[in-house]
């Protein structure tokens, strides 16, 4: 695996060098599309709605659209406002586990220790342990302030990027504010059903048959025949920056303990609150309304919609 990220994790005054790598992959097989008639790649163009040219790269800005006015963004604009390029996994509070619900985890990636001596950062991992805590921590990944919990899985310590508050949509629907009546017979069934169906969870039983037999439709046409040549390459992600290195980690540890007993600084606000910036200049609203902020047009490729994981079944050895 090739770290994405390098930094330390600190609490107080202990600092954990680490390196930070993706806990997950996709497996799905890539596809794109071609033309029927010869198998030629179809590829997208940037073009201009005003003047139908096609725009390179470095000309493109961002921009908002309210529905009635757009305001241009540019590159200058961006880099006006105060972005993080912070290498630290900063802990804002130790919380309970149960606290943090799934339905809040984004991404996860693995923590490995980057440095000599992994003494801090197994201390810190057996003590989450033995605490059955959660740290929420705020850190900068991809030029992004992240809040994100970092946790203990096996033996690795892992973060999982949160999703803010605004971002979960509230579970209220009407249709079940409507009052049921359920028979002690009907509940006394359905717990009958859950316990016959009951198991100890194995991800290994699970497989997605829809990418084996797309795999398996490739292979046969391969072997057929029945292909065209092509040519693929990939380019290399570049290396970051290395991390600091450990303090005396019982010093920091009384150091830090010390300065909390004393009232000593508190810590940042929790909240992802942005900062002031100074307004950007925007150029002229063009006669026609441009993509919102944040999005790109992307290719995506016609197929069928990937269907739920079947649960394989397992034979027994006789």
């Amino acid at each position: 695996m090739r770290a994405v990220w390098k930094g330390a994790v600190t609490f107080g005054l202990v600092n954990v060098p680490v390196k930070l790598y993706s806990a997950t992959e996709d497996h799905d097989v890539s596809l794109h599309q071609v033309h029927d008639a010869d198998g030629g790649r179809i590829r997208y163009q940037r073009v201009c709605e005003i003047d139908g040219e096609v725009v390179p790269y470095q000309h493109i800005d961002k921009a908002y659209d309210d529905g009635e006015r757009t305001v241009i963004i540019t590159d200058e604009d961006l880099k006006s406002l105060p972005v993080e390029r912070s290498r630290e996994i900063e802990v804002v509070e130790f919380v309970p586990t149960e606290q943090v619900d799934p339905i809040r985890f984004d991404k996860s990636y693995y923590l490995e220790p980057d440095s000599a001596s992994n003494k801090a950062y197994v201390l810190l991992r057996e003590a989450l342990e033995s605490t059955e805590r959660t740290a929420i921590v705020r850190m900068s990944l991809r030029q992004k302030t992240r809040l994100a919990a970092l946790r203990v899985y096996e033996d690795v310590l892992m973060v999982q990027t949160l999703l803010w508050n605004d971002e979960v949509r509230e579970a209220k629907f009407p249709s079940l504010e409507e009052r049921v009546r359920i028979s002690d017979k009907e509940l006394e069934l359905s717990k009958q059903l859950i316990e016959s169906l009951s198991s100890d969870f194995d991800p290994d039983e699970f497989v997605d048959e829809y990418q084996q037999e797309l795999r398996t439709l490739i292979q046969a046409k391969l072997e057929q025949g029945d292909a065209i040549d092509t040519a693929a390459t990939f380019g290399e992600q570049p290396e970051k920056e290395e991390g600091g290195e450990v303090i005396d980690l019982m010093e920091a540890l009384r150091q830090s303990i010390a300065a909390k007993r004393g009232g000593g600084e508190k810590p940042a606000a929790r909240s992802g609150s942005k900062a002031a910036a100074k307004p950007a200049a925007s150029k002229p609203a063009t006669s026609k309304p441009a993509s919102k902020s944040g999005s790109k047009a992307s290719a995506s490729s016609d197929g069928a919609a990937k269907p739920a994981a079947r649960r394989t079944t397992k034979k027994k050895a006789g």
